[in-house]
């Protein structure tokens, strides 16, 4: 004798959902949080490694990081020494590093939409169709009133 067979019956909200995730609009979100995140990285380390030092030279050696206020705590010489002892800090220059990694991201997202915008060239315009000459109008409300007259 076998046991008698359990029927589960899917919600169905599932296959809703499963279609809503398969849409091209979902998929392509996906890849470009994904490749946003990657991209993301690179700014942060362009910021950091590269444009900080130069500009922290420009500026006479500061660097960004390390520019805090400390609110609560022993003062210390470098922004992860206060961390470490547990001070309350104002982080300035982590500020300023997210904000000009903001304006570079920016400034990217600016030029690839720009560079897309002019590989994309909208279609040409439907020309525009000139009205029909008045006699035609004319003509055409003739035979229709010609044909209402031979239906009734």
């Amino acid at each position: 004798m076998q046991p008698p067979k359990l029927s589960v019956r899917r919600p169905a909200w599932i296959q809703e959902f499963q279609a809503f995730v398969m849409r091209g609009n979902v998929v392509d979100l996906a890849v470009g949080i994904i490749i946003g995140a990657a991209f993301t990285g690179i700014v942060t380390s362009l910021v950091k490694d590269i444009f900080n030092p130069v500009i922290g030279l420009l500026l006479g050696g500061i660097d960004f990081s390390n520019i805090f206020v400390t609110l609560k705590g022993a003062s210390q010489p470098t922004l992860a020494a206060a961390q470490a002892a547990g001070a309350v800090t104002l982080n300035i220059g982590v500020f300023i590093n997210a904000v000009i990694q903001f304006v570079i991201v920016a400034l990217v997202v600016f030029w690839i939409v720009r560079v897309l915008n002019t590989l994309h060239r909208a279609p040409p315009p439907n020309p525009v169709v000139a009205p029909p000459p008045r006699q035609e109008v004319l003509l055409e409300e003739i035979r229709d009133l010609l044909a209402e007259g031979r239906a009734t």
